[in-house]
C-alpha cells in the first residue's frame, strides 16, 4: 500500500473521527482562502485581517477553552489547526496562537467572571482582538529583567514601560500586559484607547512579514483595579504557563510549513528534467527528499504523542520545549533544503520554500529561542540551572 509522503508513519490512523473532521475543514479553508492571497500579503508586508472572521466562524479562536463560545476541541485538535494554518503560513497561526494561548488563555484562566464574559466571546467571534506583553527589547529570553512597572495608586494601578516584538499589537483591543509590581510580576488586561497607550508597527522585517507585530507603550496608563488578572501568582509562573500553550501549537504548526516546502520540492524535482531524467529520479535529490520527509515524520509522531499527552493532563513544559527545539529545527533545516532543491527557482515568490524559511527565522526565535530550550532540557537532565 502507498504511503503519503507527508504521513509517512500513519498518522492518520492514530487520530480520531472529529480530529480529522477538523484537520480537514481547516484544509480546505486554507487550500480555498489562504494560499491563493498569502503570498501577495507577504510580498506588501500586510496581514489579512478579512481572515480573521472566516477563521472564527470555523471556531477556530479559543478553539480548546471550554464555554464563552468557543468549541471546546481537544490538544490534537488544536495542533492540527496549528498544523494547517502553519502549511499557509505561519502569521494565520501567530495570529491564531496568540489570539488563543496567550490572550484567551490567561483570560480564561487567570482573568474574574466579569473579565471573562466581556473578553471571551468577543475574541472567539473574531470581534475583539488581543496581544501578548511580555518581551522587552533589552530582555529578550530573560524575562524577569523587566523595567515595564505597575504601582498602586489609592484603587488604581500606574503603568510604565514598553514591549517589543509583539505579535497583534498594531491591531489588538486588549493587550495581556506583564509588569513588575512590589509583589512581584502579575497580569494585567490594557486596553485600546486608553490615555498613555500607544502601539507601533515593526516596519521592514524580512519575516512574518503577513503578520502584524509591533511594540507597545506605556506612559503613565492609569488602569482601574479590575484591569488586574485576580488568578495570577506573583511570578512567572502564569505567564510561562500561557508559553506552554503557544509553544505547544508552535510545535505542531511548523510541521505544516514543512509538509508545504516538501509537496513543493517533490512536484518540482518530478517536473524538472536535466540531463535527460527527472532531478527525482537521482540518487542525491531522493536522498534529501527522504531526509525531509523522515524530519516531519520524527516531528509528527513527537507532536501527536505529546497532544495526546496533554489531553490526559500529564504533559510537561519541558516535553514541549523539546517539541518546540526538534520541530522547528527539523522545519527550518526542511525549508532551507526544499530552497535549495529548486535553484534558482526557489527564491522567487512562485515557490513557498523561501517564504517558509524566513518565517521560520522567527519561529525557532520566538517563545524561547533554541537555546533556551536546549538548556530547559540540560536542567532537567542534570538538575543543574546553567541559564
Amino acid at each position: 500500500m502507498a504511503l503519503s509522503p507527508y504521513d509517512i508513519a500513519g498518522i492518520e490512523d492514530e487520530l480520531h473521527d472529529d480530529e480529522r473532521m477538523v484537520r480537514d475543514s481547516v484544509a480546505r479553508f486554507v487550500d480555498a482562502e489562504v494560499l491563493p492571497q498569502i503570498g501577495k500579503h507577504f510580498e506588501d508586508h500586510h496581514f489579512p485581517r478579512e481572515l480573521i472572521a472566516p477563521m472564527a466562524r470555523l471556531g477556530l479562536l479559543g478553539s480548546s477553552l471550554e464555554g464563552y463560545g468557543c468549541a471546546g476541541l481537544n490538544a490534537v485538535s488544536y495542533g492540527l489547526i496549528c498544523q494547517e494554518l502553519e502549511r499557509g503560513d505561519s502569521a494565520l497561526r501567530s495570529f491564531v496562537s496568540v489570539q488563543s494561548s496567550l490572550c484567551m488563555y490567561p483570560i480564561h484562566t487567570y482573568g474574574s467572571d466579569s473579565q471573562r464574559e466581556r473578553w471571551l466571546p468577543a475574541m472567539a467571534r473574531g470581534e475583539a482582538i488581543g496581544c501578548f506583553g511580555l518581551t522587552e527589547s533589552h530582555g529578550g529570553s530573560d524575562p524577569l529583567n523587566m523595567n515595564t512597572t505597575a504601582r498602586r495608586r489609592g484603587e488604581d494601578w500606574v503603568l510604565n514601560g514598553s514591549k517589543m516584538w509583539i505579535t497583534n499589537a498594531p491591531i489588538a483591543d486588549v493587550a495581556v500586559v506583564w509588569a513588575l509590581t512590589d509583589e512581584g510580576v502579575r497580569g494585567f488586561l490594557v486596553e485600546r484607547g486608553m490615555k498613555g497607550f500607544e502601539s507601533r508597527e515593526i516596519e521592514r522585517k524580512f519575516s512574518l512579514r503577513a503578520s502584524a507585530t509591533g511594540a507597545l507603550f506605556f506612559d503613565d496608563v492609569v488602569l482601574p483595579a479590575s484591569s488586574l488578572l485576580p488568578g495570577t501568582t506573583v511570578g512567572l509562573k502564569a505567564p510561562l504557563s500561557c508559553l506552554t500553550q503557544a509553544r505547544f501549537g508552535i510545535a505542531w504548526g511548523v510541521l505544516g510549513a514543512a509538509q508545504a516546502c516538501l509537496m513543493d520540492a517533490l512536484h518540482y524535482t518530478r517536473e524538472r528534467v536535466l540531463f535527460g531524467r527527472p532531478l527525482a529520479a537521482t540518487q542525491s535529490v531522493q536522498i534529501r527528499l527522504a531526509e525531509m520527509a523522515r524530519k516531519i515524520t520524527t516531528g509528527q509522531v513527537l507532536a501527536l504523542h505529546l497532544g495526546r499527552r496533554k489531553d490526559r493532563g500529564i504533559l510537561s513544559p519541558v516535553q514541549v520545549s523539546l517539541a518546540k527545539w526538534s520541530n522547528c529545527r527539523a522545519a527550518i533545516d526542511v525549508a532551507r533544503d526544499a530552497r535549495d532543491l529548486l535553484g534558482g527557482a526557489g527564491i522567487t515568490a512562485d515557490h513557498v520554500p523561501i517564504r517558509h524559511a524566513l518565517n521560520l527565522e522567527s519561529v525557532i526565535t520566538y517563545e524561547g529561542t533554541e537555546t533556551i530550550h536546549q538548556l530547559s532540557l540540560g536542567r532537567e537532565l542534570t538538575g543543574l540551572n546553567a541559564f
